[in-house]
């Protein structure tokens, strides 16, 4: 049974360390998610069997259901919406698997992931999907456990995105800093094909593991944007093709980035912030490296600049996913108020904007139990 309108919550994200490599099945990744949130409001269709309205289009979407899933037509939905149509479509199946009908709905979408319709680089995509999976899900009448909501965020990303790690969707579902590392979608769209979404919640997923990190004990996380939006599944997907994929390079690269995650989990959990420090340069150099072997782009001038800044004040910085554009994150000691100033100030004068984000306690935060 559905009754008055659902409203669900998911926040964005940043990476600290591990992106490019937590594109392969069972490599690490840290992650952060952050006060800035995406909200889905779900409630009765006024007409349509399915509304979809967001801030971040002046019309309305009117995508529609068919016998197996959203009719094609309508799979190529306006960009940042595809990823809604995709939530519901996968929350149907579950649905449908459990002989549950679906009802009309109205999805309405709220950001705070963008400014004037440009998005920020802090997983707007995922929050969206998770929070669109949540409040469907709810609305229907289905409470979903945070695996559960994580699982059916992944599979509708999968689908559209086989090549995205899902370290986004992790950081909106669990909240707080976290060690992630990625199914291998391809196995997992397989068994959900095969034997179908719910079998696909309870069945292991090779390569996946996700784990609670706590905070750094003293340091403050800043971060940066560029001004420049870039598309990360194109960026990934350039070292998907080619000779790059099971090269030597490659091969280097995991080695390099996996070491820097295992050094910066161990150095979290017995906070050791120093070393915390050491390890996030380290990871950018190994991004930097990658970036001159393969000429991916990963480092703008704005990029760059935000990293040097922090530098010059002692702290740590790297470009936060896929770079390119989007965002940077620094860490410095949370009680050099004239540093992060100073380093604030050459951001600006280097065209970055300083995000004001911060990573809210966990309490509270979705948790298996």
């Amino acid at each position: 049974m559905t009754g008055g309108a659902v409203v669900r919550r998911a926040p964005g994200k940043l990476f600290v360390a591990g992106e490019y490599a937590v594109v392969e099945p069972g490599h690490p990744a840290i992650l952060v998610a952050v006060d800035r949130h995406v909200d889905v409001t779900v409630s009765a269709a006024r007409g349509a069997d399915v509304e979809i309205a967001s801030d971040l289009r002046p019309e309305q979407v009117l995508p529609r259901r068919g016998p197996g899933g959203f009719l094609a037509d309508d799979q190529r939905a306006p960009d940042g919406l595809t990823h809604v149509v995709a939530a519901i479509d996968v929350v149907d199946a579950l649905l449908a698997e459990r002989g549950r009908s679906v009802s009309p709905v109205r999805v309405s979408v709220t950001s705070r992931l963008h400014r004037d319709g440009t998005k920020f680089g802090l997983g707007s995509s995922g929050a969206v999907t998770v929070a669109t999976v949540d409040a469907v899900a709810a609305y229907h009448g289905v409470e979903l456990p945070p695996e559960a909501l994580f699982r059916l965020a992944m599979l509708a990303t999968a689908r559209r995105e086989p090549g995205s790690s899902g370290g986004d969707l992790a950081a909106s579902v669990w909240g707080g800093w976290i060690e992630y590392r990625a199914p291998d979608r391809a196995a997992v769209l397989d068994l959900a094909r095969r034997r179908g979404v719910e079998e696909a919640l309870r069945a292991p997923w090779p390569g996946f593991g996700l784990r609670r990190l706590p905070p750094p004990r003293g340091l403050a996380l800043e971060a940066g944007w560029t001004g420049e939006p870039v598309s990360t599944a194109s960026l990934a997907g350039r070292l998907r093709g080619g000779d790059w994929r099971g090269s030597l390079s490659q091969r280097r690269f995991l080695t390099g980035s996996d070491g820097c995650v295992r050094a910066a989990v161990q150095a979290l959990e017995q906070g050791d912030d120093q070393e915390l420090l050491r390890q996030v340069r380290g990871a950018r150099q190994v991004l930097a490296d990658l970036d001159d072997e393969v000429r991916l782009g990963i480092f703008t001038p704005r990029l760059t600049a935000l990293c040097e800044a922090a530098e010059a004040v002692g702290g740590a910085a790297k470009p936060s996913g896929a770079g390119g554009g989007d965002c940077g994150i620094a860490l410095l000691d949370a009680t050099a108020q004239e540093e992060i100033s100073r380093m604030r100030e050459g951001w600006a004068a280097a065209g970055v904007l300083p995000l004001p984000v911060h990573v809210p306690s966990t309490k509270g935060a979705r948790d298996d139990r």
